[in-house]
């Protein structure tokens, strides 16, 4: 259940402003299409977009509400997902540098690189904040139904998600297949988006409130 077409419009314009805004989700979407190419971004972007629904499933049942409520709640999922973030940077960067063929890319299935994205999104507190304090500025109490609002609304932002997040994905997978046969550049990109995920793990444990993205 959607709401009328001015509120929907003004939802519409009010999520492409937060997607556009580079934050966890983009960034981990983007350390996999350079590090594997753009079908494993697009997995990557997929997986974010399942976290989100997680998220969705949360506000309907009031646990978004619950973990901003408590401090304590909101510290351990930040830290939890921030420590998630730095043991994947990690990893990459100990990763040694493979060669590339035309049958691997290396790096890992994209089953993992999948329940990687979802667990990276889920453990984002942003998200769940995005969606506390977003949606329920275009929910219509008197409409009924709130939850199945709350739920479309949601389901509605996480495909724009998926299509924004795909589109870097592809992106930035085509620049890093240019380059693919340069081991030069194999490694630096290794390096850079280890390090990028281990900023980022580090930029999420001390950050403060904020959106999604």
């Amino acid at each position: 259940m959607l709401p009328n077409t001015p509120s929907l419009l003004l939802f519409l314009a009010g999520s492409i402003v937060v997607l556009l805004i580079p934050g966890p989700a983009v960034f981990y979407v983007l350390s996999r299409s350079v590090g594997q190419g753009r079908s494993a971004g697009v997995v990557s972007a997929a997986g974010i977009s399942v976290g989100s629904l997680c998220h969705v499933a949360a506000a309907v049942l009031g646990l978004s509400a619950l973990l901003v409520s408590s401090a304590r709640a909101f510290q351990a999922v930040k830290f939890v997902g921030a420590a998630y973030l730095i043991f994947l940077g990690v990893r990459l960067l100990l990763s040694p540098v493979q060669e590339a063929t035309p049958d691997a890319e290396g790096g890992h299935s994209y089953g993992r690189i999948f329940a990687q994205g979802i667990l990276v999104n889920i453990f984002n507190p942003k998200s769940a904040l995005f969606f506390l304090a977003f949606l329920p500025q275009f929910v219509e109490p008197s409409r009924g139904h709130i939850p199945l609002q709350v739920f479309s609304l949601g389901v509605l932002f996480a495909f724009m998600g998926l299509l924004s997040d795909s589109s870097w994905a592809l992106v930035a997978g085509t620049l890093a297949a240019k380059l693919k046969s340069n081991l030069r550049w194999r490694r630096t990109q290794k390096n850079i988006s280890g390090g990028a995920l281990i900023a980022l793990g580090l930029a999420t444990a001390f950050s403060g409130y904020g959106a999604r993205k």
